[in-house]
C-alpha cells in the first residue's frame, strides 16, 4: 500500500481554508460560511494532481487566545502537523498581516514543519501587492491564490510536486474503503465513541450539543482490513433547527448515511429512546442503509433501568430489521470490542450475494408457510425470484399479479428472507414484476429484463 503525501492547511479563522479546501477536493465536503469557527475537528479528502495522489486535511481556525473549544482546535492541529509531510499557512489578503498571523507563523517555525505561505482571497488584486506585507512572517515567498475563483491552485500543486517522481496509477490503493458511518441525536457519544474506536482524538468532545459540525472522517484497521469511521453532526427535530449552519450540518449527515456501507445508530441509554432516535433509525431505513444499534452510557445504570431500556429497543425500533444491539459505555471504553465487529456483520449482509436457485427454494418455503393473499378472487402468483442487487439486497420477483401484492405481504417476504440468510440489520428490498420467469426465454423475458430497476 502507497502512503499518500498529507498536506495540511492550517491559519486563523474565516480566512477561506475550507474553501481551499473544497477546492483542492473539488467537493462540498467542508462547510464554509462567513462566520469564523465553522470547522472545528480534522476533515481529511483525497487528491490528485496529474499523477501525483495525495491527502489534503482541513483543520479548525486557530484562536490562540480562544475558550475551551479553543484549546481543543488547537489540540487538534498539533496532532496535524505530527501526521502532515507539508503544512499550507493560508492568510487573508483583504486582513492584512494580523497579530494572530504573526504569533501562528513563530509557532510553525519552531515546530520545524515544512511550510508553504498561501495568501488566500487575492482576487482583483495585484498578486505582487497582494503578497508582499507578508513577507515579514519570515516562511518564505508567499504564494497568491482565489480559493472561491481557483486562481493560483495549479501553480500551487505543481510547486508541491516540482522534482517529485510519478506515482504509476495502478500502484496507488484506489479500492474504495467501506465506510462506517456513526449517527445519532446530538449529546449521545458519537465524537467520544470514534475517538475510542481510532485510538486516538480526532473529534472534539464537548458536553454542549452541536459541537460536531462537519463530517469527521478516520481511518482504522480491523484484521488487517481498512475501514473509514464517519463520526456526523447530531440530528435534532426539524422544528428546532434554525441556523444555518446547523441545517447544512444535517444535510451532511443524510450524505454520509447515504454513501456508508453500515450504520452504526448511537442512542443514550440514561435518557432513554426518544422519539428523535425513532426518527432517525426511520432516515437510516429509508435509506437502505443497514445497522447496528448502539446502547452508550451504560455504565452505573440499575438493573431494572437496563431491561426496560432493552425492552424499549426491541419495542420502538420494532420496525427496523433484525439488527444487533451493544451496551457499551464509550466514555470509560467498556464493552467496545462488539461495536465494530456488530457493524462489520451487518455491512456483509448487505452485500450478501445469493444463488438464484436457493433464492427460488426459500420462496416457494415462504409461499407454502403463508400462501399470497387473492386478488378480486384471484390467487396471486409468485413463479420466480432472483437478486438484483445489493447494499442493500434487492430481490425481484415475478409472477401473475404480482404488482398487486398488498405492502404487508411484502414485508413478509422481506422479513422471511433475512431470517433465512441469518442476515443481521439490512432491510431486503423487494420489487414486483408481472411474468414469468425472465431467463426462460420468450416475450416475457423481455419484458421482465426491459424492466428490471
Amino acid at each position: 500500500m502507497i502512503m499518500l503525501p498529507v498536506i495540511a492547511l492550517i491559519g486563523r479563522p474565516n480566512v477561506g481554508k475550507s474553501t481551499l479546501f473544497n477546492r483542492l477536493t473539488r467537493s462540498r465536503d467542508a462547510l464554509v460560511d462567513d462566520r469564523p469557527g465553522v470547522t472545528r475537528d480534522r476533515l481529511y479528502g483525497q487528491c490528485r494532481l496529474g499523477r501525483h495522489p495525495f491527502l489534503v486535511v482541513d483543520s479548525g481556525g486557530l484562536d490562540l487566545d480562544g475558550d475551551d473549544f479553543a484549546s481543543q482546535v488547537h489540540g487538534q492541529v498539533e496532532q496535524l502537523l505530527i501526521e502532515s509531510d507539508t503544512v499550507l499557512f493560508v492568510v487573508d489578503a483583504l486582513d492584512g498581516v494580523l497579530m494572530h498571523d504573526r504569533e501562528i507563523a513563530q509557532w510553525l517555525r519552531a515546530s520545524g514543519a515544512t511550510v508553504r505561505l498561501i495568501v488566500n482571497k487575492t482576487e482583483g488584486v495585484d498578486p505582487d501587492i497582494a503578497t508582499s506585507e507578508f513577507e515579514e512572517l519570515g516562511l518564505g515567498k508567499p504564494v497568491p491564490v482565489s480559493a472561491r475563483r481557483g486562481s493560483g491552485i495549479g501553480k500551487l500543486l505543481e510547486s508541491l510536486f516540482e522534482g517529485e517522481p510519478d506515482v504509476p496509477v495502478e500502484g496507488a490503493d484506489t479500492a474504495r474503503i467501506p465506510a462506517i458511518a456513526i449517527v445519532g441525536r446530538p449529546n449521545v457519544g458519537k465524537s467520544t465513541l470514534l475517538n475510542r474506536l481510532s485510538g486516538e482524538k480526532r473529534a472534539i468532545v464537548s458536553s454542549l450539543p452541536g459541537t460536531t459540525r462537519d463530517c469527521v472522517r478516520t481511518p482504522v484497521r480491523i484484521d488487517g482490513n481498512e475501514y473509514d469511521l464517519v463520526d456526523t453532526a447530531g440530528i435534532r427535530k426539524k422544528a428546532v433547527v434554525r441556523d444555518r449552519i446547523e441545517k447544512f450540518s444535517v444535510v451532511k449527515t443524510l450524505q454520509a448515511i447515504e454513501a456508508s456501507d453500515a450504520v452504526l445508530l448511537v442512542l443514550d441509554a440514561r435518557t432513554g429512546i426518544e422519539s428523535q432516535d425513532v426518527a432517525i433509525a426511520g432516515m437510516i431505513h429509508e435509506l437502505g442503509r443497514s445497522l447496528a444499534v448502539v446502547l452508550n452510557k451504560w455504565d452505573g445504570l440499575d438493573r431494572s433501568w437496563k431491561n426496560r431500556m432493552i425492552r424499549d429497543a426491541g419495542e420502538r425500533l420494532s420496525f427496523l430489521p433484525d439488527c444487533e444491539h451493544v451496551a457499551i459505555s464509550a466514555l470509560y471504553g467498556s464493552n467496545l470490542d462488539d461495536v465494530l465487529p456488530a457493524a462489520i456483520r451487518a455491512r456483509e449482509s448487505a452485500m450478501i450475494k445469493i444463488p438464484t436457485s436457493s433464492l427460488n427454494r426459500v420462496l416457494q418455503e415462504a409461499i407454502s408457510s403463508t400462501p399470497p393473499p387473492a386478488y378480486r378472487n384471484r390467487q396471486i402468483k409468485l413463479k420466480f425470484a432472483h437478486q438484483a442487487g445489493s447494499n442493500p439486497p434487492l430481490v425481484v420477483i415475478h409472477g401473475n399479479q404480482a404488482d398487486k401484492l398488498p405492502e404487508s405481504y411484502r414485508r413478509y417476504l422481506s422479513r422471511f428472507l433475512a431470517r433465512a440468510y441469518r442476515l443481521r440489520g439490512t432491510p431486503v428490498r423487494i420489487i414486483m414484476r408481472v411474468g414469468d420467469n425472465p431467463f426462460a426465454g420468450g416475450k416475457s423475458a423481455e419484458r421482465g429484463s426491459g424492466r428490471r430497476r
